[in-house]
């Protein structure tokens, strides 16, 4: 398989210091499914080439993690021919300080739009020549596309060689080739998990978020691993200015129904109260909105780390505000790290602290992502301690303003009983191993309990 790239910049023998490899030698790359041969045939002031060929051991393959599902598969297969994420893999060894956008010899270079040719051959067309266009052509690249002959000579609807032209930062072509063509492809060559996630952020970053063909193209990179694509989409799925002014009056919605008892005040307070008696010294806020538990927490000398984490960039702004982060008056730097991010992966960002709270937020999702959230606090970063709080469905009665069989917020997807939480509370620390303790805060009704719930788990 073969992918060049080139410009015509002029000097364009510049190319050889963005791709950080020099056009007078031939530089060879070795990979675990194979090697890759990388050179320049033509390097001119009016143009330059740098040409990647990718050189699979197809027998390695079998032998390896690589093998195709079959006997028969196992041998007649374009896995070896076909560009694929091999060359993803393999033009991320060959360029990864240039798919980072770095070039200390030529930095202002490698931030600048410059003419830019790609071309990749085979490339498979699993989706046909629409696809493949509705891929690119959003990303003002303009697309050439040349069928490859087959064994009789005549073109084949399979495969196709690729030649794209534009203007653009390399940084920003290498970054599109790296996730389109597995995508084109449609398979990958090893197991995805949730690192890659992270990896297809990273290279998406700056267009796969506006991208319109996005959802598909996340499914694909993803191996249509529906939990996985679901926790990418959350990621990139930006808020609109109508959804925040509406996540601002629901949450007014529910702090007018609680009011009447000063419910949220003592429900921070408990809390607080359950973080210090545990010892913790780091705490990681999960779903922290505008920061009211953070800007308890900052008060106690006891705390020397707190992380807030919560999928809306509108409310994370406001928390900012509130905790005076970088201004006067504020903690000091350092103490405080806000983070955008979704509960439903792994983020290393907040991996590593004593304790986590999640105040009022399992309640805000839907049952079949819950086992996920489950998954990512218990089962992978498994902090010491773990503080939830959750309204307690039957106390609803009592509040005069909310209707029969209502929830007390709009966007709840469900609320629990006692006797529905005790049950979650034991599968969770029965699950992880950790130990669980149950109680109620705020007033307490002799027969409906408490208004909120909670459950302080540790191991």
């Amino acid at each position: 398989m073969f992918l060049s790239i080139a410009t015509t910049y002029r000097p364009a023998t510049d190319l050889g210091f963005l791709l950080h490899k020099h056009p007078d030698r031939l530089h060879e790359i070795e990979l675990t499914f194979g090697k890759a041969l990388l050179f320049y045939p033509e390097a001119e002031q009016t143009r330059c080439e740098a040409t990647l060929v990718l050189d699979v051991d197809p027998i390695g393959l079998v032998r390896g993690k690589g093998r195709a599902d079959g006997l028969l598969d196992q041998y007649v297969n374009d896995r070896p021919y076909a560009a694929s994420s091999f060359l993803s893999v393999a033009l991320n060894k060959a360029f990864r300080t240039a798919m980072s956008g770095v070039c200390n010899a030529r930095q202002e270079l490698a931030g600048s739009v410059i003419p830019l040719e790609a071309v990749v051959t085979p490339l498979p067309m699993r989706g046909g020549e629409k696809l493949l266009r509705a891929l690119f052509e959003p990303l003002d690249w303009r697309v050439e596309i040349d069928p490859v002959a087959g064994p009789d000579g005549a073109g084949s609807s399979l495969y196709a060689r690729l030649r794209l032209t534009g203007e653009a930062r390399l940084s920003a072509l290498l970054n599109h080739l790296y996730v389109l063509i597995p995508v084109m492809d449609d398979a990958k060559h090893y197991w995805v998990g949730d690192d890659e996630i992270d990896k297809l952020l990273a290279r998406g970053e700056g267009w796969l978020d506006r991208h319109p063909s996005k959802e598909l193209i996340v499914r694909r990179y993803l191996r249509h691993r529906g939990i996985l694509a679901r926790a990418a989409l959350a990621r990139l799925a930006p808020e609109t200015e109508e959804e925040a002014a509406e996540t601002g009056s629901r949450v007014a919605a529910e702090d007018a129904i609680e009011a009447p008892i000063r419910l949220n005040d003592e429900r921070m307070t408990a809390v607080v109260e359950a973080l210090r008696a545990a010892g913790a010294k780091s705490i990681a806020d999960l779903g922290c909105g505008e920061g009211k538990l953070l800007q308890q927490l900052v008060r106690e000398r006891w705390v020397e780390r707190l992380v807030g984490l919560d999928p809306a960039a509108n409310v994370l702004e406001r928390a900012v505000k509130r905790l005076k982060l970088n201004q006067p008056g504020g903690p000091p730097e350092g103490r405080v790290l806000l983070l955008h991010g979704s509960l439903t992966y792994r983020d290393e960002r907040w991996a590593g602290v004593d304790a986590a709270a999640l105040v009022e937020v399992i309640e805000h999702l839907d049952p079949d992502r819950l086992p996920l959230v489950e998954r990512v606090v218990f089962g992978e970063h498994r902090p010491p301690v773990v503080v939830v709080t959750t309204p307690n469905a039957e106390y609803n009665a009592l509040f005069p303003t909310l209707a029969a069989g209502a929830f007390r917020h709009p966007d709840h997807r469900f609320e629990w009983t006692r006797a529905e939480f005790e049950a979650w509370a034991g599968r969770i620390a029965s699950t992880y191993g950790y130990r669980t303790s149950v109680g109620g805060i705020g007033r307490r009704d002799d027969l409906l309990g408490a208004p909120t719930q909670m459950a302080v788990f540790s191991r």
